[in-house]
């Protein structure tokens, strides 16, 4: 998992509340378990105008012109801006997935549905929870200027603007710690490798029967 320290990156605000996660990646993609290549149908329904299906080249279909993401001024945008209840729906990991394959690496809320907010953090995404009032800030500021910026650093636990403005915002600490170590489960895990490994030799020793039981495939 890709570690956050401080990122700073393009914003671009997507001004709908209650965004669900088959917005977010549609279910007729959700074919692998894999965490890349959901990237090109990030938001599918919104940022095109056909009707995607798996397996299929994105390169040539007809884009939905209007939508954010497709706005050239939106162009390489890393960091999201959404309204209340994001992530809202069905429980599916593909839907960060989705997200940090397309190239965003922070999502800034107002609040986030629970088990997509869980999920995030377990696939280096980082999502920030802050005021209705300090979300619309950015709103309005992310549409005045073109180009616009927002830096985050998790270690500090702030969001800075161009203009130098600071947004405090709440993390758990095991999951700060995770983030920035770059620790998804399996990464915690093997931490712990060589304690697994002498627990597995004892075993083995111990009950040599259980594992004489054991066939190879």
């Amino acid at each position: 998992m890709k570690k956050f320290t401080v990122h700073t990156g393009i914003a671009a605000p997507l001004d709908r509340a209650n965004v669900d996660t088959d917005m977010i990646i549609p279910k007729q993609f959700l074919k692998s378990i894999k965490r890349s290549g959901f990237g090109p149908n990030l938001f599918d329904e919104l940022r095109y105008l056909d009707e995607g299906q798996p397996d299929q080249d994105c390169s040539g279909r007809p884009l939905n012109k209007e939508f954010v993401l497709n706005l050239p001024r939106y162009q390489g945008t890393s960091v999201l801006l959404a309204r209340e209840n994001f992530g809202c729906g069905s429980s599916r990991e593909h839907a960060p997935w989705a997200l940090e394959d397309f190239g965003i690496r922070c999502v800034i809320a107002p609040s986030f549905a629970d088990i997509f907010y869980n999920n995030c953090f377990k696939n280096g995404l980082l999502p920030i929870v802050l005021d209705e009032e300090q979300v619309d800030q950015l709103f309005n500021e992310v549409e005045s200027q073109e180009g616009y910026q927002l830096s985050i650093d998790l270690e500090k636990q702030v969001v800075v603007t161009p203009s130098g403005t600071e947004m405090t915002f709440d993390v758990d600490g095991f999951r700060k710690h995770c983030l920035l170590n770059g620790l998804d489960d399996i990464g915690l895990t093997l931490q712990n490798a060589d304690d697994i490994k002498a627990y597995e030799a004892r075993r083995r020793q111990e009950t040599p029967w259980l594992f004489d039981a054991i066939k190879p495939y």
